[in-house]
C-alpha cells in the first residue's frame, strides 16, 4: 500500500540534506585555506588545494542551479533564475497534460485496473464481519431518511410499470409448469395430499353426529331411524377406509393423480391452448383494477412501515444485510466467473468514465495548480524533490573536486 510522506518529514529531510551540503562545502572552503596559507611545503599539498579548490567552484556552480530553479539567488534578480516561479502557468498545464495523457490513457487505466484488482480487494474487505457490520448499519440507519427523501408518486408508478413489465415479460403457461414440475419432483405436492387426506379424516371423525343428522333428515319418514343410522355408519366408514387406502402412494386413485399432473405440467410446457390461455388469465389480472391499484399503493405501504415501524425493523434488516454482504464477498472470492465479470465491469466503467473526461480532468488540475499563490507551489514542490535536488550539491562538489584534481595533476605532469 502507498503511503504519502509527512509534509513535516519531508521538510526536515530537506533541511538536514540541505545542511550535509552546505557541511561539504564549508569543508572544501576550509581545506582549500589551510592548504592555501599553510607554510609547508609538501608536495601533496598542491594536490589537496586543487581538489578543494575545484570541490568549492561545483559545490557553489550547482548550489546556484538548485536554488535558481526556486528563486532568486542571494535575492538578486538574475536573468533565468526564479525559474519555477515565473514558469508557474507553464508548469501547470504541462502537469496536467502530462497526468491526462500518460496516466488516464484507456491502455494505462486497463492496466492498472488490472493490476490492482478491484474485485479482489472488494472481497476481502466484504469477508472481514467488522466492515459488513458498519456498512449494514449505516445503510440501515439512513434507510428512513432515504425512503422520506424519494417522491412516493414517481416511485409508485416506477414500481407498477416494472411489475407489470416483468409479469407480461414471463410466460404464465410455461412458468406454471416449470413450478409445478419442480414442486411434484421434491413431493411437496404429495405432501400436500398426505395433509388433504389427514384432514378428510379428521373432518370425517369430528362430524360423524353431524353426518348421522343430515342423513336423517334428507331419509324417508317411512324409514326406520335405525337404518339410517346404520346407513350414515357405513358411510362415514366407508369414506374413511378409502381415505385410509389412499394414504398408499400405490393406490390407484393416487397413480391417477399423478399421472394427470404429469399430464397437466407437460400440456402447460407445451401445448399452445394452455399458452393462450395462461396470457390470457394474466392479462385479466393485470388489467384488474384491484391488482393495479394495489400495485400503485406498493411503495406507500413499504414507506409508511419504514416509517412506522423503524425502531422494530432496523436490527433484523441490518443483520440481514451484514449476512447478505459476507456471502457476496466469501462468493466473490470463490467465484471466478464473478471476479472477472466485476473487474471486467470495472474496467469498462472506468474506461467510459475517466478516459473521455481525461482532458477535463487535466484542466482542472492546471487551474488548481494555477490558483495557488507563488510560495505555495514552490514550497510544493520544493517538499517533493528538493531533497533529491541537495544531492545535487553533493555530487558536483565531489566529482567537480575529483576533476579539478585530475586537470591539475594532468597539468603537472605535461
Amino acid at each position: 500500500m502507498f503511503v504519502t510522506p509527512n509534509p513535516d518529514t519531508r521538510l526536515r529531510d530537506l533541511r538536514r540534506m540541505r545542511l550535509l551540503a552546505t557541511a561539504l562545502l564549508a569543508l572544501m572552503s576550509a581545506i582549500f585555506v589551510a592548504t592555501y596559507v599553510t607554510s609547508f611545503d609538501w608536495t601533496w599539498l598542491a594536490y589537496l588545494r586543487a581538489f578543494a579548490e575545484a570541490g568549492m567552484i561545483g559545490a557553489c556552480a550547482d548550489w546556484f542551479a538548485v536554488v535558481a530553479l526556486f528563486r532568486h539567488p542571494l535575492g538578486l534578480p538574475i536573468p533565468h533564475t526564479a525559474i519555477v516561479p515565473r514558469n508557474k502557468e507553464r508548469i501547470g498545464g504541462a502537469i496536467g497534460r502530462f497526468i491526462s495523457n500518460n496516466f488516464l490513457s484507456p491502455k494505462v487505466l486497463t492496466a492498472k485496473i488490472r493490476e490492482v484488482d478491484p474485485a479482489g480487494w472488494m472481497a476481502r474487505w466484504l469477508s472481514e464481519p467488522e466492515n459488513a457490520d458498519r456498512v449494514a448499519r449505516r445503510v440501515t440507519a439512513a434507510l428512513p431518511r432515504i425512503v422520506r427523501a424519494l417522491p412516493r408518486d414517481d416511485i409508485n408508478a416506477l414500481l407498477a410499470r416494472a411489475a407489470r413489465s416483468g409479469i407480461e415479460a414471463i410466460p404464465a403457461a410455461p412458468l406454471a409448469s416449470k413450478v409445478l414440475s419442480v414442486l411434484w419432483a421434491q413431493g411437496e405436492t404429495q405432501a400436500l395430499v398426505e395433509r388433504a387426506i389427514s384432514i378428510a379424516a379428521r373432518v370425517l371423525a369430528d362430524n360423524r353426529d353431524r353426518i348421522k343428522g343430515t342423513v336423517t333428515q334428507k331419509s324417508s319418514r317411512f324409514i326406520p331411524k335405525w337404518v339410517d343410522a346404520i346407513v350414515a355408519d357405513k358411510i362415514v366408514s366407508g369414506l374413511t377406509q378409502l381415505l385410509e387406502e389412499m394414504r398408499d402412494p400405490a393406490h390407484p386413485w393416487r397413480t391417477e393423480l399423478g399421472a394427470a399432473v404429469d399430464k397437466l405440467i407437460d400440456d402447460l410446457a407445451t401445448e399452445p391452448g394452455m399458452y393462450a390461455r395462461g396470457e390470457a388469465f394474466k392479462g385479466e389480472i393485470l388489467h384488474n383494477p384491484v391488482v393495479r391499484q394495489q400495485v400503485n399503493k406498493l411503495w406507500t405501504e413499504i414507506a409508511t412501515r419504514l416509517d412506522a415501524h423503524s425502531d422494530s425493523y432496523i436490527d433484523r434488516i441490518s443483520e440481514g444485510l451484514e449476512r447478505a454482504l459476507m456471502t457476496l464477498g466469501q462468493r466473490m472470492a470463490s467465484d471466478e466467473q464473478i471476479h472477472a465479470a466485476i473487474n471486467k465491469s470495472m474496467r469498462i466503467a472506468a474506461l467510459r468514465i475517466i478516459a473521455p473526461r481525461r482532458a477535463e480532468i487535466g484542466a482542472f488540475i492546471t487551474q488548481v495548480v494555477e490558483r495557488w499563490d507563488t510560495e505555495t507551489l514552490v514550497n510544493r514542490i520544493e517538499l517533493q524533490v528538493g531533497r533529491d535536488l541537495q544531492y545535487i550539491r553533493i555530487n558536483g562538489t565531489v566529482v567537480g573536486g575529483l576533476v579539478g584534481l585530475v586537470i591539475f595533476t594532468v597539468t603537472r605532469w605535461l
